[in-house]
């Protein structure tokens, strides 16, 4: 009888070990998946913040619409430091309108800052939080938060807060 608890207890010792090795290998596995998976959600996000700025500055409004959520809640704000203006626009709308008209008084292409390739990312299911510096050759340094969607399948803008902090003087 003795014998028969000992391979009992010896059984359900494995069982138990087996259990938690195939949970500490699923684990892991998430976690790698995870990884990965935040990294290729990271490189389509800066595709897409880098497809946005490339259209603004080039004045292609039917690439640049695309980039963004269509809805009245989405907003844009621009604090500039350099020249003390600042601008705030909400809802599709108005975002719209606001750069449809920049466009038209300002139709030249300006030079497209230095693309981002290295942002901060937060991500929560169909939706991220980003934030990144960039370099403007003629506003300067640049501080941008977007609020980023997953829409079928696609990044597209919900929000963004741009700083201008200028150009540095030279001493």
């Amino acid at each position: 009888m003795r014998s028969k608890l000992i391979v009992a207890f010896l059984l359900v010792v494995l069982s138990y070990t087996v259990s938690c090795k195939n949970a500490t290998n699923q684990e892991t596995e998430n976690a790698t998946n995870q990884a990965h998976s935040s990294e290729e959600e990271k490189a389509a996000i800066i595709k897409a913040l880098n497809d946005e700025t490339k259209a603004a500055f080039q004045r292609n409004y039917e690439s640049w619409q695309e980039k963004w959520v269509h809805d009245s809640t989405i907003t844009k704000t621009y604090i500039n430091f350099a020249d003390s203006s600042f601008s705030e626009s909400v809802g599709w709308n108005e975002i719209s309108s606001f750069v449809k008209t920049f466009i038209e008084q300002h139709p030249e292409p300006e030079p497209v800052p230095t693309l981002v390739n290295d942002i901060d990312v937060r991500l929560y299911e169909n939706g991220a939080w980003v934030s990144y510096e960039q370099q403007d050759s003629l506003r300067g340094l640049k501080r941008e938060t977007r609020l980023m969607e997953k829409i079928n399948g696609q990044w597209r803008i919900a929000g963004m807060h741009t700083t201008i902090y200028g150009l540095a003087k030279e001493k």
